[in-house]
C-alpha cells in the first residue's frame, strides 16, 4: 500500500506543469546571480535567485562566451508580468509576460542600450513582433505630420491619411492575433490616437497629444496594474508630453498632468504609489513649486491613513535649498560679531559657497572666483569654510579682502552644510536681496554667467 502511495504522490509531482525561462547575456560579464520578481502595482515582489553560470555558444563560426541563468516555474506561478534583474547595481533587468509557457531570450549587451531578443515564447514573441511594427508605422506618420506642419501641402495632408489608415490596420490585425493572449491587454493599451485629418497648426498637435493620450489605457485593468506600463505610460505623459522650455508654461502644464493622471486612478492604494512616485521625480530634479502644489492640492487630501508624514517630511527636507525657496538661516562670528544670514543687507545678490582649504579643487576655483568678483560690487560672497581645524582657514581668508568669512568646523559633519546637503565642494548657491535661492547647487562656470546676468 505504501509503494502505491509514493507512487501516486511522484506521479502527482511529475503532471504538475513546469516552465523553463532560460536567458543568456552578451558578452559575458561575470555577473553572479540573476534576481525573480513579480509586478504588482507599483511594487516589485522578490520570489527567488539562481547563480548565472558561463557558456560558450557558437555564432558566425565563432565561440562566444555568455552568461546564462534559467529559473522553474509550475502552476504555482501565476500569469503576469515579471521581472529578472542581472545587474543590481547598474539596473540591468528585463521584462516578460508569462503565460503558462517556456520562454528564451537573449540580452545583447554590447549595444548602448541591451536588447533583448525572444527565441520561444508565443507571448512575448508576437508583443515585441507588434511593438517593432506599430513603432516604424507610427513614426511615419508622425513624420508626415511634421512636414506638414513645416509645410503644408495637399500631399502631405493625403499622405498622412493613407498612413494614419495603415496605423490602425497594424492595431486591427494584432488585436486580432492576440485574441486568447494576455498581451492582449497591453496591446490595446498601446493603441495611439490619431485624428482622422492632418492637424494645421503646432499648438493643436500638441493639445491633440495630449488630450488623448490615455485614450485606450484603462486604469482599472488589473494587467496592465500588475505591470510597469501604467507607470511608464504616465512618466512619458506627465515628463515628456507636457514639456515647456517657458518656465511658467511648463509648471502650468505639469500641474494640469498630474491632476488628469491623478483624476484616472480610482485605486487608492495605487493613487498614493503614483503621488509619491511622483513626488519623488520631481524631488530629484529639485522642483519645488510642483512638489508643494502636489502636496497641498494630492497628498494632504489623502486620507490620514494612508500619509507617510516621514516620506512628505524627507521629500519637504530634500528641497529645502531647492531653486525658489529661502535660504536656510544661519549665524557666525566673524570680526567679534555676530552675523546672521537673513539680517545682511549689503547688495542686490549673494553668493554663498561652500569650499575646504583641504580642497585642492577649491584651492584653484575660489581664487579665480574672486578675480572675476573683484568689479561686481552688486554682490557679495559669503564664503563658508568646511574644516576641520581653523588654522589653514585663518591665514587663507586673508587673501579674500571684502568677502564675508564663515568658519563650518566639523568639515562634512557640519550643521550648516548637511542643511544646505553640500556633498562636494565648492558648491554655489545665489541669493536674491531677500536671500531666496535662484540657482543652487552650480558649477563655477554656470555661476559666471549667472553673475553676468544680474541686475546691478
Amino acid at each position: 500500500m505504501k509503494k502505491i502511495v509514493v507512487f501516486l504522490l511522484l506521479t502527482s509531482a511529475l503532471v504538475q506543469g513546469q516552465y523553463k525561462i532560460s536567458g543568456t547575456l552578451s558578452p559575458s560579464k561575470d555577473f553572479k546571480n540573476a534576481y525573480l520578481y513579480k509586478i504588482e502595482g507599483t511594487n516589485q515582489l522578490y520570489l527567488r535567485n539562481v547563480a548565472v553560470k558561463k557558456d560558450t555558444l557558437q555564432r558566425n563560426a565563432q565561440q562566444v562566451i555568455v552568461d546564462s541563468f534559467e529559473f522553474l516555474f509550475n502552476d504555482n506561478d501565476t500569469p503576469g508580468y515579471y521581472r529578472i534583474a542581472y545587474d543590481l547595481q547598474k539596473g540591468g533587468f528585463v521584462d516578460f509576460l508569462f503565460n503558462k509557457e517556456d520562454i528564451v531570450f537573449s540580452i545583447d549587451l554590447s549595444l548602448p542600450r541591451p536588447f533583448v531578443e525572444f527565441q520561444k515564447s508565443k507571448e512575448n514573441r508576437l508583443y515585441t513582433d507588434y511593438l517593432k511594427t506599430i513603432s516604424v508605422a507610427q513614426s511615419k506618420t508622425d513624420s508626415i505630420q511634421a512636414l506638414y506642419l513645416n509645410m503644408p501641402t495637399g500631399t502631405s495632408a493625403r499622405a498622412y491619411k493613407t498612413s494614419v489608415a495603415s496605423v490602425k490596420k497594424i492595431q486591427e490585425d494584432y488585436s486580432q492575433k492576440a485574441t486568447g493572449f494576455l498581451i492582449a491587454h497591453f496591446i490595446k493599451a498601446a493603441a495611439r490616437y490619431n485624428a482622422p485629418k492632418v492637424i494645421k497648426t503646432v499648438q493643436e498637435h500638441q493639445d491633440n497629444i495630449r488630450t488623448h493620450f490615455f485614450d485606450y489605457i484603462d486604469f482599472t485593468n488589473p494587467h496592465l496594474f500588475n505591470s510597469s506600463f501604467l507607470i511608464s505610460s504616465i512618466n512619458d505623459y506627465v515628463f515628456y508630453v507636457n514639456h515647456s522650455e517657458d518656465s511658467d508654461q511648463q509648471l502650468t502644464l505639469h500641474k494640469k498632468a498630474v491632476d488628469k493622471v491623478l483624476e484616472l486612478i480610482t485605486n487608492q492604494q495605487f493613487k498614493v504609489a503614483i503621488i509619491e512616485f511622483l513626488m519623488t521625480q520631481f524631488s530629484d530634479i529639485k522642483y519645488a513649486l510642483i512638489v508643494d502644489y502636489m502636496i497641498a492640492r494630492h497628498y494632504d487630501q489623502l486620507p490620514e491613513a494612508l500619509q507617510n508624514t516621514e516620506f512628505k517630511n524627507k521629500v519637504i527636507r530634500e528641497l529645502s535649498v531647492a531653486i525658489g525657496r529661502t535660504a536656510p538661516d544661519f549665524s557666525w562670528e566673524e570680526n567679534g560679531k555676530t552675523v546672521t544670514l537673513s539680517e545682511l543687507n549689503e547688495a542686490n545678490h549673494y553668493i554663498l559657497v561652500f569650499y575646504s582649504t583641504e580642497c585642492s579643487h577649491c584651492m584653484k576655483e575660489i581664487p579665480q572666483l574672486f578675480t572675476f568678483m573683484k568689479d561686481k560690487t552688486h554682490v557679495k560672497v559669503i564664503a563658508f569654510a568646511m574644516e576641520t581645524t581653523q588654522t589653514k582657514w585663518d591665514k587663507f581668508k586673508t587673501s579674500l579682502p571684502g568677502w564675508r568669512h564663515a568658519l563650518g568646523l566639523g568639515k562634512w559633519h557640519n550643521k550648516v552644510a548637511a542643511i544646505y546637503q553640500v556633498v562636494a565642494t565648492p558648491s554655489y548657491f545665489v541669493l536674491d536681496t531677500d536671500k531666496q535661492i535662484i540657482g543652487a547647487p552650480i558649477p563655477l562656470n554656470h555661476l559666471k554667467n549667472i553673475i553676468s546676468g544680474l541686475k546691478k
